[in-house]
């Protein structure tokens, strides 16, 4: 098993990124190709005394995506850009999965053009693993399509079913359409007309609508939206999080002798929401719907949450989800759904 990881994207490249990787062989028994440029890899490789390891090698890449730049256009022009080069290496063969930590955008794009879609999907999405009340929620689509159709969100739910099956080992998982209440009949033309497609559905377990209060209670094991608004919940619970962790710092700090001691007393428990808050245990989100095992990663993400993000891409082709996902897209001949979206 071999993981092509893009060593030039994110805000903490290319060291964070490289110590993911150290830490990722060390643990696991799979080896990690590094794309991106090979000066500054080895630097930071030699730096931790990993320069010439068998397991860790390096695949040049001269040219890398900014976080500001147009995806298509800069795909279509660098040519040589460390994302493009990691997506070549698993459409040819050489990897088995990729993991990239930059411009979200230039990932999906860089996999739209250099893997393709699997057959009977329209529009991949992005699929969050979500802390909940009984473990982890599934969302998608959490940002890869702004705009979507009914159709769309049928091949989320498909897609996000055998990721919850198959990744976090949920033997039935079921499956719940995010809505503003729990009737068939609520919600805007979107989900009222998605809700009569998903009931049809047979290789998967619809529940039924939620409600955004039901991601965290972890009434289901995936929720499916859009996703413009499963971006918005995503961020938001990302902020609420760091701002629950800080306000409790913040009142221990300030509280006085008593409050610290207090603290000490609660301590694992804190220490343990931390970790359950924390999106770096996680490490990325898959992009489902490509021919291909990949991993996207929030752009901050430091060696940790690479390390974690290699793990999951390397269990995303052991498993064959992309395998699963096609089988299911057949079976349900989802390509009729156009007439009805």
């Amino acid at each position: 098993m071999k993981i092509a990881v893009d060593a030039m994207g994110g805000d903490y490249a290319p060291e964070e990124i490289v110590l993911g990787a150290i830490d990722a062989v060390k643990e696991y028994e799979f080896d990690v190709v590094l794309v991106g440029d090979t000066i500054q890899i080895e630097e930071v490789l030699n730096k931790y005394g990993w320069k010439g390891n068998a397991r860790l090698t390096i695949s040049q890449a001269s040219e890398v995506i900014g976080m500001g730049e147009h995806p298509a256009q800069a795909i279509r022009k660098k040519k040589d850009a460390s994302i493009v080069v990691a997506t070549r290496l698993l459409k040819e063969g050489q990897c088995d999965a990729v993991v990239a930590a930059g411009s979200t955008g230039a990932a999906v794009t860089a996999a739209l053009l250099g893997l393709g879609r699997i057959k009977g999907i329209e529009r991949p999405c992005i699929a969050t693993p979500l802390p909940s009340k009984k473990g982890i929620t599934v969302l998608l689509d959490s940002g890869a399509n702004a705009n979507s159709k009914p159709k769309h969100l049928v091949e989320g739910a498909i897609m996000g079913y055998h990721y919850a099956k198959y990744i976090l080992g949920i033997e039935k998982p079921s499956v719940g359409l995010l809505n503003i209440g729990e009737e068939a009949s609520k919600g805007n033309e979107l989900a009222l007309a998605t809700y009569p497609l998903l009931k049809k559905l047979k290789t998967i377990s619809f529940y039924g609508n939620v409600e955004g209060r039901d991601i965290p209670k972890g009434t289901v094991d995936v929720v499916v939206c859009d996703g413009f608004v499963g971006n918005v919940i995503l961020k938001f619970g990302e902020g609420m999080a760091m701002f629950i962790i800080r306000l409790v710092r913040e009142r221990i700090r300030n509280g006085g002798f008593l409050a610290k001691l207090g603290a000490l007393a609660v301590y694992p428990a804190l220490k343990s929401l931390k970790k359950r808050l924390d999106f770096t245990e996680y490490g990325g989100a898959p992009l489902l719907g490509v021919n291909g095992s990949f991993i996207i990663c929030h752009g901050s993400s430091k060696a940790k949450a690479i390390k974690n993000a290699i793990r999951v891409a390397a269990e995303l082709a052991q498993q064959d989800v992309v395998g699963h996902i096609r089988k299911s897209i057949e079976e349900e001949e989802v390509e009729q759904y156009d007439s009805e979206s």
